[in-house]
């Protein structure tokens, strides 16, 4: 079973797809237990790690980071590499502290591959290859992503059906596999079904996933916070960026939702009419993904945050996160 010592341990995880409100249901329920415990936020989001990346991560403020802790924010550089290896580490070093103050850990975010890694272990993947990498990208730069993603359903076409055709770091990755190991990703990444009952259970008793039932509500949750971003300063924040040398456009930080279309539009090769609508769009895909892979999560407690209102969710959450609350 991966990582047994901190599944055993008490902390909670809200999770749900991009724009779905699951800063302010934390920073609530963070409120609502202060009387009875303090609550400390470890966020599970790839791209807050980034120092610099505030504004189109939609990164906690600073003034609700001084009313409610947070962790796992700020803690690299953009061009310094990150892993799920990494975030398991840091994530169990950060609920270890806050047990130790004798708080709450509330695990909040929708980077569905830092999950699947707390709640299934790390996958026996090879190490990033460079040389490997190097030739898909100059493959795919002859021949495009959706051939690449055609070659992978060839080769993989488990993980194939699960990408977009045009997701391009997932699709790297899954070739790199291939190409390295001579085996489909998605046969490296199976689990037992004695350990997916396991699981079950656990995440029945921790796990809250927002999901909405109205597409065009988060449709317009996306737009709504991007036109906010925009007006926040967005593009002189990737412009600040662009300033770094070190900084490209192949990292992963700068290929996160938003700051890839900014740079491209920056570099030219999107038009300046075409990009908002474009990372509008990559959020929607994102979001679907998300709303995918949580579907997959049998025994989490689903809230419905287009109908259910802010104090229902609230409610319904400090319910279901009694049996924790005991064990503090």
């Amino acid at each position: 079973m991966p990582t047994p010592a901190l599944l055993r341990k008490p902390f909670l995880v809200l999770t749900g797809p991009t724009a779905c409100g699951k800063s302010a249901l934390a920073l609530a329920l963070a409120e609502a237990l202060a009387p009875h415990c303090r609550v400390e936020i470890v966020s599970v989001d790839s791209a807050l790690v980034y120092r610099g990346m505030d504004i189109g991560t939609a990164k906690p403020s600073a003034a609700e980071r001084a009313l409610v802790p947070h962790h796992l924010i700020d803690i690299r550089e953009p061009h310094e590499p990150y892993s799920a290896a990494a975030f398991l580490q840091d994530c169990a070093a950060a609920v270890d502290g806050i047990l130790a103050r004798g708080a709450l850990p509330l695990l909040v975010g929708g980077t569905m591959l830092y999950l699947h890694a707390l709640l299934h272990g790390l996958d026996p993947l090879p190490q990033a290859d460079v040389a490997v990498r190097a030739q898909l990208d100059a493959r795919a730069a002859r021949e495009g992503w959706p051939a690449m993603h055609a070659w992978l359903a060839e080769v993989d076409p488990v993980t194939a059906k699960r990408l977009a055709p045009r997701d391009a770091q997932r699709i790297q990755r899954a070739l790199e596999v291939w190409c390295v190991t001579g085996q489909p990703l998605s046969a490296l990444q199976q689990r037992s079904a004695q350990d997916r009952s396991w699981q079950a259970a656990w995440i029945a008793e921790r796990v809250v996933s927002l999901e909405p039932t109205s597409r065009a509500w988060l449709h317009a949750r996306v737009a709504q916070r991007f036109a906010v971003m925009l007006q926040a300063g967005f593009l002189d924040e990737v412009r600040t960026l662009r300033r770094d040398a070190r900084l490209h456009a192949q990292l992963p930080s700068i290929r996160s939702v938003g700051y890839r279309q900014a740079w491209q539009m920056l570099d030219g090769t999107v038009a300046e009419s075409e990009w908002v609508a474009q990372a509008e769009a990559a959020t929607r895909q994102l979001a679907k993904r998300q709303i995918t892979w949580l579907r997959s999560m049998a025994g989490r407690r689903v809230l419905h945050p287009d109908t259910h209102g802010e104090a229902q969710m609230l409610e319904s959450t400090l319910s279901a996160i009694q049996p924790v609350l005991r064990r503090l």
